[in-house]
């Protein structure tokens, strides 16, 4: 599932994306909500699905899946992909990804997105925590191709943002393999590249003098 704020521009060359805006408070509020945010990944990775076959892979009720898409569905997010019949009709996302506005004029939707902006943190780093637990079982080549990585760097506000786009076009070069499963090379599964760039207020201070040497702070899961 793709996030991308509204002033991010789409790099040239990326294969083809469509976007649902979240215009407005409500559609911030109604995003939100961890149910729905991983009902909208599993349509967008897995392909239509039903309220029956969404909760068994989620470890939801179909109720409560049935519940949400409906509400996901006022926003324009999901929509009926057509066949079956009540709880058996099967949904799909309506877009690749999710986009809004990072800087709302309205404090009703500023305070909206700040809850969106935590409960996507929280979600990142639940599916975080999923993967160190199953880590020690899996094979050294995936224990060993996973990793996490941290850099501390001085860079002004344009910089910073200039990096989120650069690094979010090189992820983007797998994009199409999402939608088009016969690109997927033998061997592949499905991989999450979460990106996160932010004034680190915990380190707070002024510069270090021009002759300071700060090695890389920068850390990788040792095999």
């Amino acid at each position: 599932m793709e996030q991308r704020q509204a002033t991010e521009p789409a790099p040239a060359g990326t294969p083809e994306r469509t976007f649902s805006r979240l215009a407005d408070a409500k559609a911030l509020r109604a995003y939100a909500h961890p149910v729905r945010m991983r009902l909208i990944l599993a349509l967008r990775t897995r392909g239509p699905l039903t309220a029956t076959q969404a909760g068994r892979l989620l470890g939801e009720s179909s109720g409560t899946c049935s519940f949400h898409l409906r509400q996901l569905a006022k926003y324009g997010l999901v929509e009926e992909a057509g066949g079956g019949t009540g709880r058996e009709k099967p949904w799909q996302a309506t877009a690749t990804s999710t986009t809004w506005d990072d800087l709302p004029e309205q404090p009703e939707a500023a305070a909206a997105l700040g809850l969106l902006h935590e409960a996507l943190g929280e979600m990142y780093f639940e599916r975080l925590r999923h993967w160190l637990r199953a880590r020690p079982a899996e094979s050294p080549e995936w224990q060993r191709a996973s990793f996490m990585n941290d850099y501390i760097v001085w860079a002004t506000a344009d910089e910073l943002e200039s990096l989120g786009h650069e690094l979010s076009s090189v992820a983007r070069k797998y994009f199409d393999r999402v939608q088009r499963p016969e690109l997927r090379p033998p061997g592949a599964r499905p991989a999450a590249i979460v990106q996160l760039g932010f004034p680190d207020v915990t380190l707070q201070g002024d510069a270090p003098p021009p002759d300071a040497r700060h090695p890389d702070t920068g850390h990788r899961e040792a095999p």
